[in-house]
């Protein structure tokens, strides 16, 4: 019984504070009701301008001014207000802390909005690049007017609404960029004749690029986007599985090309020639290793020619000898010479 009771006044004494805190104010709320009408409005100031340098990314721009700026917000947040004077004083500095986050937003804004006007512009001008804006003109027209609207409220000094507006505008840029993407593997599989490949995926890819189009022109931009990005990654399925069948294709061809020029002496009468292509050649098998199928394709393709040329090369010098040697035949008397610089020729001697 003994041991009972310190446990039950234990229990007492824990639920008295318990009680008692949960009904002590929070230190904001404390703060809050001590606040004298007169300083919430400097305050308020303070804190809204601090608010904007921040969303403007003053302090990356100006980290000196910013860190100075806010050691006076610090001192402002510190300073009595027990008696009207204190309150004088406190607002004062708060008014002048406001001011000196204004004065470096003001030296930000042309930095931030040159940048965001630089994003904007390169991205237009990579999305020009593609072509694509030339099958869709009107997706371009409206993403540049969000950027003259953009400006239009920088320079109505609503700089909030140009900030949301350029992203609006970038976010466009953007899209259309992909959809880019999504015409370029396409056509890109047209031009190389791979929808042999995977016909039926081609068909399933280009009916999620319709729908995709459709969900845009309807306005569902993040839907659209999606779908773009679904389009895309059968295209590119198509495109990576079609370059490793070419690839092995043109090994096979590019191979034969090698081994006819290595029998009619190419490697030795155009030498040069065939050199340039072997190694070209075999680059291609050893980007073929290690499964770079598009580089290894174009490489046996690069390699191929050049063979081609190099057989070439070696029929004309020997055409050449064979002339030289029908001429030594009419002249008996200089045949022996001449007979030597033929056969030096179909060797790979001068021309």
């Amino acid at each position: 019984m003994k041991k009972i009771i310190p446990i039950i006044v234990l229990l007492i004494l824990t639920a008295f504070i318990f009680v008692s805190c949960k009904s002590t104010p929070a230190p904001t709320e404390l703060t809050q009701q001590k606040i004298p009408e007169a300083l919430i409005a400097p305050m308020n100031k303070a804190d809204a301008a601090r608010k904007r340098a921040v969303d403007f990314e003053c302090p990356a721009y100006f980290p000196s001014d910013w860190e100075t700026a806010e050691a006076q917000y610090r001192t402002a947040r510190g300073l009595p207000i027990s008696n009207n004077e204190e309150v004088r004083l406190a607002a004062e500095a708060y008014n002048s802390s406001a001011q000196a986050y204004d004065d470096i937003f003001m030296k930000t804004v042309p930095l931030y909005a040159q940048a965001r006007e630089d994003e904007i512009l390169a991205a237009r001008e990579k999305l020009i690049n593609t072509g694509f804006t030339e099958y869709f003109p009107d997706y371009l027209e409206d993403a540049d007017n969000m950027t003259l609207a953009a400006l239009e409220q920088y320079e109505a000094d609503e700089y909030y609404k140009a900030k949301e507006t350029a992203a609006k505008a970038l976010k466009e840029y953007e899209t259309l960029l992909l959809g880019a993407d999504v015409y370029l593997a396409r056509q890109e599989i047209i031009d190389r004749g791979f929808l042999k490949y995977d016909e039926d995926n081609f068909k399933k890819a280009d009916e999620v690029t319709q729908a995709a189009i459709k969900e845009y022109e309807d306005g569902n931009k993040e839907t659209a986007v999606e779908s773009a990005q679904e389009a895309l990654l059968r295209y590119n399925l198509i495109l990576s599985n079609a370059w490793s069948a070419y690839s092995a294709e043109l090994k096979v061809t590019a191979g034969k090309e090698r081994e006819l020029a290595i029998a009619e002496r190419a490697h030795i009468a155009s030498r040069e020639l065939f050199h340039e292509a072997d190694i070209n050649y075999n680059q291609a098998e050893n980007n073929l290793e290690k499964k770079n199928y598009r580089e290894a394709a174009l490489q046996y393709i690069d390699a191929d020619a050049m063979f081609s040329i190099a057989r070439k090369d070696t029929a004309e010098k020997r055409q050449k000898a064979e002339t030289t040697i029908k001429r030594a035949e009419e002249k008996i008397a200089e045949s022996g010479e001449s007979g030597s610089e033929a056969e030096r020729i179909i060797e790979g001697g001068s021309r």
